[in-house]
């Protein structure tokens, strides 16, 4: 039976299934409880929960981290909310140097089931310390996976596989998502590592996740009045990433782009490329394009915002390049 949900309700719907099956699930963070989440995304889940198992925390996200490796490695599965992906700066120790080696300098004797919700992105006028996209630093570290939704079947889906995992999940979800709404066909976990085809095409693959999805779709739709049938895939999951889907699309379309939101300098968008490059070059017809956000701080102005940020001229211009 399929459902009109927003991003933000699949996210709580795939916490609160999880929340109903086992008890050893549990939510917590900055104002979860009562007030529902900065982005309102746990709303109402105190009132079925009850506030032990939706926990509001100080303001100290070294606090969080740290009390969802604790928990974790104790047998809870926890999800630790933070209220911006920027704030993890603060918690970068727990984080890396605690939960992502546990498992391994335990020989798999240990297991790390916890879930880091990261609200991310630009777009919302909330300027240069709550605006990042630092999906690539997590990337970067052995023992964390990473996933980045831009729809509610893959937010509720991607949820619940994250969940499940034996290991630390690192769960991005774009902050100018939220709102917008999409139909979910099923409540079936999505495995991690299975990214999807946003749109088919033959002629160019655009690889990109998160809000971007939309960008490139709205480039595909004006490459496809010019004759160029772009195939526009989501990865979904950064970490593992879905190397067999894109070499089937460049199998096909011999031409990529690569776009992110991130700042383009040393973002997760290079590690892509770099992979075409390394295992898929027989494949490509032309070099890799890569698009990311300007090399500053994310700016307040909403001119200037607009201006750091890729958006699908972008991508025409690039794809026009190699034809």
């Amino acid at each position: 039976m399929s459902k009109m949900m927003t991003y933000g309700e699949a996210i709580r719907e795939g916490m609160s299934i999880r929340m109903r099956e086992n008890p050893n699930v549990i939510l917590f963070g900055e104002d979860v409880g009562a007030f529902g989440g900065c982005f309102g995304v746990s709303a109402g889940m105190i009132d079925e929960f009850g506030p032990e198992r939706v926990r509001d925390t100080p303001i100290s996200e070294g606090a969080i981290i740290g009390a969802a490796v604790g928990s974790a490695a104790t047998g809870l599965r926890p999800i630790a909310e933070l209220m911006f992906n920027d704030f993890l700066t603060v918690a970068m120790d727990q984080l890396v140097n605690q939960a992502a080696k546990m498992r391994f300098m335990f020989g798999g004797n240990i297991s790390l089931p916890m879930v880091v919700r990261l609200p991310a992105g630009a777009g919302t006028g909330g300027a240069a310390q709550h605006c990042q996209s630092l999906e690539a630093w997590l990337t970067h570290v052995p023992g964390l996976k990473v996933v980045y939704p831009s729809n509610a079947q893959d937010a509720l889906g991607l949820m619940l596989s994250s969940i499940d995992d034996d290991n630390p999940v690192m769960f991005f979800e774009n902050k100018c998502l939220y709102a917008t709404k999409s139909e979910v066909d099923n409540f079936d976990p999505i495995p991690l590592g299975k990214g999807r085809i946003a749109l088919a095409g033959e002629d160019l693959t655009i690889i990109t996740y998160g809000r971007q999805v939309y960008t490139a779709l709205d480039a595909a739709k004006k490459l496809a009045a010019e004759g160029i049938k772009a195939e526009v895939i989501d990865i979904r999951s950064l970490f593992p990433l879905d190397k067999d889907m894109i070499r089937e699309s460049l199998e096909k379309t011999h031409k990529a782009i690569v776009i992110t939101e991130e700042t383009k300098r040393g973002g997760y968008g290079g590690e892509i490329s770099a992979t075409i490059a390394e295992e898929m070059f027989d494949l490509l017809d032309a070099p890799v394009a890569r698009i990311g956000s300007l090399d500053t701080p994310v700016p307040f102005a909403p001119n200037l915002e607009a201006y750091y940020m890729p958006n699908d001229v972008d991508i025409v211009v690039a794809a026009k390049k190699m034809f």
